[in-house]
């Protein structure tokens, strides 16, 4: 059986718009504990920054952990690493529910977006598998449009990826205008995201641009309050896009 993504696009789009924690930030130390806190919360989507050493100068995670970590969240698994294509079928097998590669990454993204696109979900083969592209913030907007009849989610980082405690880069707001537009022009049902220096002053400011996906970490979990954090800023953005 090939990839069907509807039941899970059709789940996303009843959610979104929403956040996706990133796990990195969390206090390892207590893991379980902050994962379950943010679950009880309303979080629906767990993040996962993949960095390999070579694509961003960090070494982070790899499907080893993803799999260790059992939770009822969507596992959201964002590849920075380079020749994602050789490493797609372990982490589908760790139990990624979402895929996201960068453009740049590779040679051919669009040969890694069709290779996704017959892979199962490890989880539950009827839930199907969302694949992702993502744009780093000199990646031009144009990358997109060749793409798009293989993709179901696209997400612009507001940071230089590699770091974290980044700022938010101001131009992130002209490119998801523009690239709102290339996707209505296209007439595609695809999910957009925002992914980097999302934090509690400007989680409204970011749901207002359309993100239907917003990528937040440290904001999350700070050491204090992961759950009232997580409170906070879903109904900040509930209320940006109330009409």
């Amino acid at each position: 059986m090939s990839n069907s993504p509807e039941h899970l696009n059709r789940r996303l789009r009843e959610i979104c718009p929403t956040i996706s924690v990133g796990a990195l930030t969390a206090d390892w130390m207590k893991l379980e504990s902050e994962l379950r806190q943010v679950e009880e919360a309303g979080v629906k989507l767990l993040h996962f920054d993949v960095m390999d050493g070579r694509y961003c100068p960090m070494l982070t995670l790899g499907p080893p952990l993803v799999k260790a970590i059992k939770t009822k969240m969507l596992k959201d698994v964002h590849l920075m690493i380079e020749d994602p294509l050789s490493q797609l079928e372990a982490f589908v097998a760790a139990g990624a529910d979402m895929v996201t590669i960068h453009v740049d990454s590779c040679r051919h993204p669009h040969r890694v977006l069709q290779a996704l696109g017959n892979m199962n979900n490890a989880n539950d083969p009827q839930r199907g598998l969302l694949r992702g592209i993502a744009l780093n913030p000199g990646t031009p907007l144009e990358a997109v449009a060749p793409l798009l009849d293989e993709t179901d989610m696209v997400f612009l980082l507001a940071v230089n990826p590699g770091w974290g405690g980044q700022s938010f880069i101001p131009a992130t707001r002209r490119r998801m205008a523009a690239l709102l537009e290339i996707i209505r022009q296209r007439k595609k049902d695809v999910l957009v995201g925002i992914d980097g220096g999302v934090t509690p002053n400007n989680i409204d400011e970011i749901a207002r641009m359309g993100a239907d996906i917003i990528v937040t970490g440290s904001a999350v979990f700070d050491g204090k309050a992961p759950a009232q954090n997580v409170a906070f800023m879903l109904k900040a953005i509930a209320a940006a896009r109330k009409p």
